[in-house]
């Protein structure tokens, strides 16, 4: 039987079996060129949740995150859930080649998820999705991919995109794309974008706002 985002929560409420209490920090630096972070979710929970999964339809909470970058609904899904939650350690955006870093006590915890929405992206996100935390004591290096949520279709439109100031957008683009070619998520084909800031298909410069996986680096310091 296929497990729901909610039946999940109500397992993770049980909690797991046995202990494994830590005090963790975890920093996460943006690898990127010129690619930015909504606030960042990171969760520490049991191993019978999964906020996100390669390949299967992602819950209204991950579109909200990965469209918009709202995460108070997967917040509240991890929190309901039993997780040990930190929203936003970097207080707002994560800018390329900064970091942030969470401290958590994940106290029956063994499980680690981190999300943030990428901009300018239509539904792309960076993410971690459910990394055993290791038991013994030290410094652990996990580099991140950055995925499509299957939710928008990527047309690389400003109008269909979060507009930050920080952002540089074209105008007068017909789109890349007009429909949801994989419905599912996964790993994130990067912008196309054009060189033509009046017109061509996309409102995304193709020099500016490319990139390739990893986009991100997290350190995990068990204590």
């Amino acid at each position: 039987m296929k497990m729901t985002l909610a039946s999940l929560a109500v397992i993770g409420l049980l909690g797991s079996a046995h202990t494994l209490a830590a005090e963790i920090d975890v920093t996460i630096t943006n690898a990127t060129k010129n690619i930015y972070f909504t606030p960042l979710l990171v969760a520490a929970h049991s191993d019978s949740v999964f906020l996100f999964r390669s390949g299967e339809t992602a819950s209204a909470e991950i579109e909200a995150m990965a469209e918009g970058g709202d995460i108070s609904g997967l917040s509240s899904v991890a929190t309901n859930a039993g997780a040990v939650v930190a929203e936003d350690p970097a207080g707002g955006i994560l800018d390329p080649g900064q970091q942030a870093t969470a401290s958590l006590d994940t106290g029956n915890a063994d499980r680690l998820t981190i999300t943030a929405m990428l901009l300018p992206t239509n539904d792309g996100f960076v993410g971690l999705d459910s990394w055993a935390i290791p038991s013994a004591p030290g410094t652990y290096t996990i580099s991140l991919n950055s995925y499509d949520a299957g939710t928008e279709a990527n047309d690389e439109l400003a109008a269909s995109m979060p507009n930050p100031p920080f952002i540089n957008f074209g105008s007068g683009g017909t789109g890349v794309e007009t429909t949801v070619t994989n419905n599912k998520v996964h790993i994130h084909p990067s912008n196309l974008g054009d060189s033509d800031p009046n017109g061509g298909l996309s409102d995304i410069s193709s020099t500016t706002y490319r990139w390739l996986n990893p986009v991100a680096i997290v350190t995990v310091t068990v204590k």
